[in-house]
């Protein structure tokens, strides 16, 4: 079994302004962001069809080189597409529309260019809509949910912040990152921020209980919590990582988009967690109103 040997960290070198700073400012950056993008999109990050409406079509297409393929796919159709993925592993690829455009008018000018139709899929603007509406709600209520939580759990306002400030900054990050690297806000990765949600609470939670709850020193504390927080964290890393490469290579994009969200998204909680919570609890325990 794969063990991670934990640094013991000597927090003692650095104030808890120090501590705190990169966090925020990373969270300050990633808001910008994605208030520079709602400026110039309309919207905070760049929706798929699951939320805007459109037509996937699954088509198998005879040609030389894939570049040769993508061509053609661009030329068989009078409207643009939003994307084509290739799947290598069944020699096919996937072609994206924007609603507007008739998922039988696609597929008739795919068999037209020869190409094998293997499946269509359209979602309506209305039913976009409501899948919206549905999974952002779903966030909204999880997160409240999960903040509600933390107050009833450690009934002491500073503690408690330190945990929500995590989370929301484990989800806005992403969501950032989400539109510098192009990933779309789908289903699939709205499941990913709600994932994010538990990961992150369950390491903040962690570090919270040792730390308050527990007997001995702040820094033994911190460190025991590290031991299994960390190795749980890198862990599920490491899994994403692979996840990710894998469907990369074998062109599952739903899966990659998922898996790289989370991996940002967990690095995102490490920071947040044993930086900008550890600094708010250890100014909790020696400055602030538990004195």
């Amino acid at each position: 079994m794969v063990e991670f040997d934990v640094p013991e960290v000597d927090y003692t070198r650095y104030t808890n302004r120090q501590l705190a700073a990169i966090p925020l400012a990373v969270l300050a950056v990633a808001l910008l962001v994605i208030a520079g993008w709602t400026a110039a999109t309309g919207v905070p990050v760049d929706r798929g069809i699951d939320f805007t409406g459109g037509t996937e079509l699954r088509v198998g297409v005879d040609a030389p080189s894939d570049q040769a393929a993508r061509e053609g796919i661009r030329d068989a159709f009078s409207a643009e597409p939003e994307s084509i993925q290739s799947i290598p592993a069944e020699g096919t690829y996937v072609v994206t529309f924007q609603q507007g455009v008739s998922g039988v008018q696609l597929e008739e000018e795919a068999n037209a260019a020869g190409f094998d139709v293997l499946s269509r899929d359209s979602v309506s603007a209305s039913f976009g809509d409501g899948s919206q509406l549905t999974a952002l709600g779903g966030v909204a209520v999880a997160f409240l949910g999960m903040s509600v939580l933390v107050f009833l759990m450690f009934r002491t306002f500073v503690p408690s912040i330190a945990v929500v400030i995590s989370a929301f900054s484990d989800i806005v990050v992403p969501v950032a990152l989400m539109n510098l690297l192009g990933i779309e806000l789908s289903l699939g990765t709205v499941a990913a921020l709600l994932m994010l949600i538990g990961y992150s609470v369950d390491s903040d939670i962690l570090l919270n209980n040792h730390i308050l709850r527990r007997s001995g020193d702040f820094y033994e504390s911190t460190y025991r919590a590290m031991q299994t927080g960390v190795t749980m964290t890198l862990t599920s890393i490491a899994a994403m990582i692979v996840m990710t490469i894998t469907a990369s290579v074998v062109g599952i994009g739903l899966l990659s988009a998922i898996g790289t969200v989370l991996v940002f998204g967990l690095a995102t909680d490490l920071m947040n967690t044993y930086m900008l919570n550890l600094s708010l609890l250890r100014w909790y325990k020696f400055e602030g109103v538990s004195r």
